[in-house]
């Protein structure tokens, strides 16, 4: 990445900034299955996240966004979330992307809105 896009754009990773804080005062905690990798403070009263790709605040999984945010003091390495029966796999959000929901009737589906049912009424004021 080019020294200048690196030292002013946060959207596509770590800044330089971010890399010295992580290699002078960043003890490393574990990684996800995005790729991204957490660390924290020597003390532990700071933690962050290196993003592996575009900086996406939604990529990060609800276990290590609890730890994150000192809701659970020991990271998902060290103590996980029971995973519920009924608990779908964490998504990011696909907003922008091929995988985004389109519903019928969408233009970027198929550009074909179903019928009109005529069980609308639209309001009149009186």
């Amino acid at each position: 990445m080019p020294f200048f896009a690196m030292l002013f754009s946060w959207w596509r990773g770590a800044t330089y900034g971010t890399l010295l804080t992580t290699w002078f005062s960043g003890q490393a905690v574990g990684t996800d299955r995005f790729g991204n990798r957490y660390y924290q403070t020597r003390d532990g009263k700071r933690r962050w996240v290196l993003y592996a790709g575009t900086v996406e605040a939604s990529r990060v999984p609800p276990d290590w966004h609890g730890w994150l945010h000192h809701t659970f003091a020991d990271p998902p390495t060290v103590a996980a979330l029971p995973a519920k029966a009924w608990e779908a796999g964490h998504q990011p959000n696909l907003t922008g992307t091929a995988d985004a929901y389109r519903p019928d009737g969408s233009l970027a589906r198929s550009g074909v809105r179903p019928p009109a049912t005529g069980d609308y009424q639209p309001w009149k004021p009186e």
